[in-house]
């Protein structure tokens, strides 16, 4: 089993908090690390509602099938069976024991009604990604945590060449497809996994009409990944109204197909308005939606640089779930139009800016604006970073760096 970072995280939830649910997108690992965790670390029972059996059980008789086990018990794909919440709730409230339950779930739970009621100061939540480079390539430590350091010399990780980011992106970090070599093999793994949400997961958490109109939808939202979310255009190219449009990009959400991500805002209530930047989740669900593979994007600079600023942020968010340290991520954008690919805000107010280029070669104009982040942010600003296809690390001036993508 290859080490997921946020395993110390699970753990110490685990220690302090009678439930803990682990989300994520389907086929993540979350049943991989539960188990581990069973065997490892916390001594549990460990059942799954994929049983037909067990489903049947728990929807039945919910404080009845509870009360049938004594230890403590990891529930896998929890939201098939909703009315496990209430149950849940009340032997927690008889008898606060940390670890009770490891709940997991493919489907975030907290978009089903009443839940985040019944569980709430009760259930701490940590969410699992597909694999990200660095557990691929046996790296622990946060990137983050990294570049907010006073003095960074390299956060490189990984000793490959720019060629292999490419390759890395077309395949993504689902544990299933990096196990897969051939792209046609690859390719039927993702037609089932899209398949299997929409008929699923998404069932289980909405009475949803309108299904064959969501593998088209999501082709859509992967054409327009890493730019401002436009509800009017997408609603103008999809045929869908804006209202139904809505309700199925909220199912995306939960389903952990899609992530926004929000704008940056010296005025906390205008990051709320503001719109944010939308991409899908996994890299190479992104491609695959495109329909692209890596020779494409060695002929189609446009389409690379696009890809890649999909990947950073894949990484970004991956690194942030288990960082030390609290982590916000954000696009920028001044009163001028000018644009930082990625804020990370610490929770003191500090910030590091990220650009994405995807040239092997930079120069002092690629930092125009970090520059006016950095007059914007002042003495909050930790540093700049320009993320590119070269080899080296180079610093440019105070606090504006050069670092390769294979850093992350």
């Amino acid at each position: 089993m290859i080490y997921r970072n946020i395993a110390p995280k699970l753990l110490d939830a685990l220690h302090e908090s009678p439930v803990t649910l682990l989300v994520g997108a389907r086929q993540t690992g979350k049943s991989t690390l539960a188990e581990w965790i069973a065997r490892e670390h916390h001594k549990a029972r460990y059942i799954t509602l994929d049983d037909a059996t067990m489903l049947a059980a728990a929807k039945n008789d919910p404080s009845g099938f509870l009360h049938g086990f004594d230890e403590n018990l990891i529930i896998d794909e929890v939201q098939r069976a909703p009315e496990l919440f209430l149950a849940i709730k009340s032997v927690v409230d008889r008898k606060r024991t940390p670890g009770r339950f490891l709940l997991t779930g493919s489907a975030n739970v907290l978009f089903l009604p009443k839940v985040a009621e019944s569980l709430a100061g009760r259930m701490e939540i940590i969410k699992l990604f597909p694999f990200s480079d660095s557990e691929i390539d046996s790296k622990k430590g946060s990137f983050l945590d990294r570049v907010f350091e006073k003095r960074i010399r390299s956060a490189a990780g990984y000793n490959g060449k720019a060629k292999d980011i490419q390759e890395r992106m077309i395949r993504g970090g689902f544990p299933e497809v990096i196990q897969r070599t051939r792209s046609e093999r690859r390719a039927a793994w993702f037609e089932s996994y899209i398949t299997a949400i929409l008929q699923r997961d998404i069932r289980d958490i909405s009475n949803v009409e309108g299904l064959t109109a969501l593998p088209r939808l999501l082709s859509l939202i992967a054409s327009r990944s890493s730019t401002l979310l436009n509800y009017a255009e997408l609603s103008n190219s999809s045929g869908i109204p804006q209202t139904t449009l809505k309700r199925y990009m909220a199912l995306f959400d939960a389903t952990f197909l899609v992530q926004l991500l929000p704008a940056w805002s010296s005025n906390f209530s205008k990051r709320l308005i503001k719109a944010p930047k939308v991409f899908i989740t996994d890299t190479g669900l992104t491609a695959h939606l495109l329909g692209i593979d890596n020779k494409r994007l060695s002929t189609d600079h446009v389409l690379l640089g696009k890809m890649l600023e999909c990947h950073v942020f894949s990484e970004l968010s991956k690194h942030q779930s288990w960082s030390k340290d609290i982590y916000k991520l954000y696009h920028f954008r001044t009163a001028g139009g000018e644009e930082v690919d990625f804020l990370i805000e610490r929770a003191d107010g500090l910030v590091v800016g990220f650009e994405v280029k995807s040239s092997s070669t930079v120069d002092a104009g690629t930092f125009k604006n970090l520059r006016s982040l950095a007059k914007e942010k002042g003495k909050d600003f930790v540093r700049g970073v320009v993320l590119y296809t070269g080899e080296e690390y180079v610093p440019f001036e105070e606090k504006l760096i050069a670092l390769p993508i294979h850093s992350l």
